[in-house]
C-alpha cells in the first residue's frame, strides 16, 4: 500500500493523546488506592496532561482531513456506523476528546468525581483504539494486516507513546511519579517490540493467496506478463503500492525498531533513575520525541508493508 502521511499522524498523534490520558487515569487511581502520595502529584499534572492529551487528538483529527477528497462532505462518514469501523472510529474520536476535556476541567475546578470522568476518557479511549485497530484487522484479502496483532500493536504502541510522554511531564511537574512512570513505560516499550517483532515475523512468513493466474483470469501454468496495458499514471498505481525498493522498506524497519523501542527503552530507563531533575527531563523529553519520529515511521512501514492484491496485475512495468 501506498502510505498516507495523514493517515500515519492521525493514529500516531491519537495514539500516543489515548495513551497519555490512560497514564493519567493510572496515576490517580493509584493515588485514591494509597500507591502514590496525593500531596505530591499537584493537580496542574492532570490538568496540562490532559490538555496534551486533547491538543495531540485534536491534531490527529486535523491530519486525516487532509486524507479527504471532500473534506466539506467528512460528517458523512459516520452515516455506516452500524457496519463501519471507519464510521464507529470518527464517533469514538469526538467522544473521547470531549471526555478528556471534561477530565481536565474536573482537576481544574477541584471537582469530587475527578477519577469518575477519567474512567469515561479511559473507556472512550479503549473504544478508539478497538475502532482504528479493527479498520485495518477486519481486511482479509490484506494478509499483512488481518491478523490480532495488528490490534495489540496499536494498543500497545500508543501506550507505550503515551506512558513514555506522562513520564516527561511528571519529571516536570511530578518528580516522585518519575520511576514509577519510567518502569510502566518501559514494560510497555518492550512489550510493544515483542509484539511488533512478532508481527514483522508473521509477515515475513506469508504467501500471497492470490497469483498472476488469478488476477488476470489466465489459467495456463506459466504466464508471463510484459505490460500493464498503459503507461501514464493512474489510481491504481498510486494509492496501491509506495515504489520503493526492498533495500528502501528494510533501511526503514531497523530506524523505527532503534528509535522506536531500544532508544526510548534506555533513554528512559536511565532517565527514570538519575536523581538530578535537569538530566532526567532531558533524557525523558529526548525518548518521548525520538520514540514519536519511530514510530511515525513504524506506522509508515505498517502501510507500505502491506501487499494490494491488485498489485499482481498493476504494478508490473
Amino acid at each position: 500500500m501506498n502510505p498516507a502521511f495523514s493517515v500515519v499522524f492521525l493514529t500516531t498523534l491519537s495514539g500516543a493523546g489515548q495513551g497519555l490520558l490512560i497514564a493519567l487515569v493510572g496515576v490517580e487511581a493509584a493515588t485514591r488506592f494509597g500507591l502514590f502520595n496525593a500531596g505530591a502529584v499537584p493537580p496542574m499534572f492532570y490538568v496540562i496532561g490532559a490538555a496534551l492529551s486533547c491538543v495531540l487528538g485534536a491534531l490527529g483529527l486535523l491530519a486525516s482531513f487532509f486524507h479527504l477528497g471532500h473534506p466539506e462532505r467528512a460528517w458523512r462518514a459516520i452515516a455506516m456506523w452500524r457496519t463501519s469501523w471507519l464510521s464507529r472510529e470518527c464517533l469514538a474520536l469526538p467522544l473521547f476528546l470531549a471526555s478528556t476535556f471534561a477530565y481536565g476541567l474536573a482537576h481544574a475546578f477541584a471537582s469530587a468525581y475527578t477519577l469518575e470522568v477519567g474512567v469515561v476518557a479511559v473507556v472512550a479511549s479503549t473504544v478508539l483504539f478497538v475502532c482504528t485497530g479493527m479498520i485495518y484487522a477486519c481486511l482479509r484479502f490484506l494478509q499483512e494486516w488481518a491478523t490480532p496483532l495488528t490490534l495489540v500493536n496499536f494498543v500497545l504502541l500508543g501506550c507505550a507513546s503515551g506512558f513514555t510522554l506522562a513520564t516527561a511531564s511528571a519529571a516536570v511537574l511530578a518528580t516522585t511519579l518519575v520511576p514509577s512512570l519510567a518502569v510502566a513505560a518501559c514494560v510497555l516499550t518492550l512489550a510493544g517490540f515483542v509484539s511488533r517483532s512478532a508481527s514483522l515475523a508473521r509477515n515475513a512468513r506469508l504467501r500471497p493467496r492470490s497469483t498472476v493466474q488469478s488476477a488476470t483470469g489466465i489459467h495456463a501454468a506459466r504466464v508471463e506478463q510484459k505490460s500493464r496495458g498503459f503507461t501514464a499514471g493512474a489510481f491504481n498505481l498510486r494509492e496501491f503500492f509506495h515504489g520503493k525498493t526492498p533495500e528502501t522498506l528494510r533501511r526503514i524497519k531497523w530506524t523505527f525498531i532503534v528509535a522506536a523501542f531500544i532508544v526510548p527503552f534506555g533513554l528512559v530507563a536511565f532517565g527514570g533513575s538519575v536523581r538530578s531533575i535537569g538530566v532526567s527531563s532531558v533524557l525523558l523529553c529526548a525518548a518521548s520525541a525520538i520514540q514519536y519520529a519511530g514510530l511515525v515511521a513504524e506506522r509508515w512501514f505498517f502501510f507500505a508493508e502491506a501487499r494490494h492484491p491488485q498489485n499482481l496485475y498493476y504494478r508490473q512495468a
